[in-house]
């Protein structure tokens, strides 16, 4: 049998992409009412059981109705809640409705749900439901709305949003004027490229999908068979772990990945760099450094061949020691720690016919070179930027406004694959399909998290140097699941690289094994 609901959580679609696969569904013969009653059935049974776990039974719902078919759901749910005794009020703030939510409003009217101005509703409902708007929208949210949703969220009331919270764009998860900041959104049929967007992350609280059924044909009649945008699941992710491993397997079978890190001023980078290697399970670890601090590293990572390369006079890799046997790397990994005066050390890695990873003073170093010297390189490139090196390295892209579109462009401009750091990492390659992490944590927002992603990186990489897509998501959802497990350990202030990489081996017992996520 097929994995449907994990084929399905993968999916991530526009609106525009979402209302040609809807579209096709009405066409074939599925009545729009039914498939309402549907949706909003399984929302409200969901809304349900999520008050059940909170201690909310008896709580009083206060209903937010727009006019279009989100509002429609919302009235659905309405009814479908006072059926099952809960007390519920309904406020409509625009005074015209579709025919269908009209429909449904007159129903609600005729069993005795009341209707009232959202100054009665708010007092007096312990909880939210954010009908007003769904995917599609586009206009800002002004005038007397924009008020009306400025109180909504002053309430402080749990809001349960349907679909989006309104006044998100779908595509972006620009805030479009004004929108509504939900506790909970249930994104309804799929993922919407909003909620994994860095913009909407403040808006949507908890997020979960509501699987309505939708045919995977319809799916994939609108998107091909190779979605253009994909979220990363567990399942995803497990998957591209080098595992099993074969019962003849030998460290050189696994692997031999290469760092260049660190300098005087950065010395704690190549440490990082290399535990975040080390976790990856990568069969040799060489380390470049400057000279200096190899008896820095030996005793933090004895299995690791530190190859010590001479220094400026600020600490800094001059240049590689001469010979140095390239062919032996399935990856390299450059940047945690190199000090920005390292151009002639990125154009000697350029020329090596081997996959490579740019991170940080690399990407830096690599923006004074120009982004034209990744033309022509024969072996994957994996450029990994927080958005201000995304900024230095792509001045006419802006990643803030949209970043599925901003990785997009990057990776077909450069022939790279760009991620692109954040609460909701974006990972785009040149054929202009984007894979996007869905959760993170702050926790993770400390100096040396990022080397430690690179380490992990390029361990995987060199495990998977013909699969380098599948490698990067792997680690991507590996080092944020390592953060969020930590930070349930430690302290709420945040997860320090070193006992970071320690969480890394920890996430795979318990994902793996247990798949308890």
């Amino acid at each position: 049998m097929i994995d449907r609901r994990n084929q399905i959580s993968e999916v991530v679609v526009t609106a525009e992409e979402m209302r040609a696969i809807e579209n096709r569904i009405f066409a074939a013969g599925m009545p729009v009412a039914a498939l309402m009653e549907k949706v909003a059935g399984l929302v409200a049974r969901r809304m349900m059981a999520e008050w059940e776990t909170l201690g909310l039974t008896s709580a009083k719902i206060g209903v937010i109705v727009g006019p279009g078919h989100n509002g429609g759901d919302a009235l659905v749910i309405a009814r479908e809640l006072h059926c099952q005794g809960y007390q519920v009020a309904i406020t409509q703030p625009l005074a015209k409705l579709k025919a269908l939510t009209q429909s449904h409003a007159q129903y609600g009217k005729s069993l005795g749900i009341p209707w009232v101005s959202l100054g009665e509703l708010l007092p007096s409902c312990d909880i939210l439901i954010d009908g007003l708007f769904g995917f599609g929208l586009e206009r800002p949210i002004s005038g007397d709305l924009a008020e009306q949703v400025e109180q909504i969220n002053q309430s402080q009331k749990r809001v349960f949003s349907v679909d989006l919270p309104s006044g998100i764009h779908t595509d972006t998860g620009e805030v479009l004027g004004h929108a509504i900041r939900a506790d909970y959104t249930f994104c309804l049929g799929l993922w919407k490229a909003a909620c994994l967007q860095d913009g909407a992350v403040e808006y949507l609280g908890k997020v979960e999908l509501v699987d309505f059924g939708i045919p995977l044909g319809d799916i994939e009649a609108v998107l091909g068979e190779s979605c253009r945008c994909y979220r990363i699941t567990r399942e995803r992710a497990i998957a591209g772990l080098p595992l099993p491993r074969p019962l003849l397997s030998h460290k050189y079978k696994a692997g031999h990945l290469l760092l260049v890190c660190g300098s005087e001023e950065y010395a704690g980078s190549a440490i990082l760099t290399g535990l975040g290697a080390r976790a990856s399970g990568v069969g040799m670890l060489s380390i470049a450094v400057p000279g200096s601090l190899k008896p820095l590293l030996v005793p933090q990572l004895p299995e690791a061949l530190i190859i010590p390369c001479p220094e400026t006079d600020r600490g800094a890799i001059a240049e590689f020691p001469d010979p140095l046997d390239w062919d032996k790397y399935q990856a390299i990994a450059c940047g945690p720690g190199i000090g920005r005066s390292a151009e002639p050390i990125i154009s000697t890695l350029l020329q090596v016919p081997t996959p490579l990873i740019l991170d940080a003073d690399g990407l830096n170093n690599l923006a004074s070179l120009g982004i034209s010297q990744l033309k022509g390189r024969s072996a994957p490139t994996l450029l990994t930027p927080h958005a201000g090196e995304f900024k230095r390295l792509f001045p006419q892209i802006n990643p803030n406004v949209d970043r599925i579109q901003a990785v997009r462009a990057a990776s077909q401009q450069t022939g790279a694959i760009v991620l692109l750091k954040g609460a909701r990492t974006a990972i785009g390659s040149p054929t202009g399909t984007v894979y996007l992490n869905p959760e993170s944590t702050p926790a993770l927002a400390r100096g040396g998290s990022g080397d430690v992603l690179t380490g992990l990186l390029g361990g995987l990489l060199a495990q998977l140097p013909k699969a380098p897509e599948i490698a990067i998501q792997t680690a991507t959802w590996w080092h944020a699941q390592a953060g969020i497990l930590a930070a349930q350990h430690r302290t709420p202030l945040g997860v320090d690289a070193f006992h970071l990489t320690e969480y890394l081996s920890q996430v795979i017992a318990l994902r793996a094994v247990i798949g308890n996520r």
